[in-house]
């Protein structure tokens, strides 16, 4: 029986490090990582194994050293305007297709038509894309913000929504909304402070920016 259990802990340890390598975000990547690291450790000391046990605790340390520099260093963002004509626009929609038609059709995006528009670069990276539209005087419709899978921790929408919300002020914009059906999208819109409403029977986001 105790034999059981600690193999079982050992399968366990390795699907927690298998699944820590599938995370496209860094600090996901880390944190699992860093957890498996720390149960395959409990499991050579427990069957003996002293360099398994070792190995993984040196994983450990250095999962932890990363996360430290991580959290501790100071990130620069920026938010530079998109133009319609730019090739590396059309370059950023075909790269990201696939991630970007969980919310829209990307054929069907119309910069022309959009009020606001912009890239968010991250330490100079452009890590994001922002495109909204008036619905009404001083309300603009999120059509799409979309961020790059490695950087999708937050970061870039806490500084939209909250470090920046003047950027749509100065433009008149007194209130967003969002419609969303996809739960990964749903649970962003709440973290970034959208309250949730129903319109027609439909689930609308709305989030007030003068609060």
């Amino acid at each position: 029986m105790v034999f059981d259990w600690l193999e079982w802990l050992g399968y366990l340890a390795s699907f927690i490090v298998l699944v820590s390598l599938l995370m496209s975000s860094i600090i996901k990547l880390r944190w699992i990582n860093l957890i498996g690291s720390g149960i395959f450790a409990l499991y050579g000391f427990l069957i003996g194994a002293l360099p398994v046990a070792f190995m993984n605790i040196g994983i450990g340390i250095i999962n932890i050293y990363y996360l430290i520099k991580i959290y501790g260093s100071k990130e620069y963002f920026k938010l530079l305007p998109l133009v319609n004509t730019s090739q590396y626009f059309s370059y950023f929609l075909d790269f990201y297709k696939e991630g970007i038609q969980k919310y829209i059709d990307p054929s069907k995006l119309d910069l022309s038509a959009a009020d606001i528009s912009f890239y968010i670069l991250r330490n100079t990276v452009p890590a994001g894309v922002f495109i909204g539209s008036k619905h009404q005087e001083g309300t603009l419709k999120v059509e799409l913000d979309f961020v790059t899978p490695e950087y999708r921790d937050f970061k870039i929408g806490n500084y939209i929504y909250e470090t920046r919300k003047d950027y749509f002020l100065e433009h008149g914009y007194t209130k967003l909304i969002s419609f969303a059906s996809q739960e990964g999208h749903v649970k962003y819109l709440k973290k970034m402070g959208f309250d949730e409403v129903l319109q027609d029977g439909t689930a609308l986001f709305i989030k007030y920016l003068t609060k």
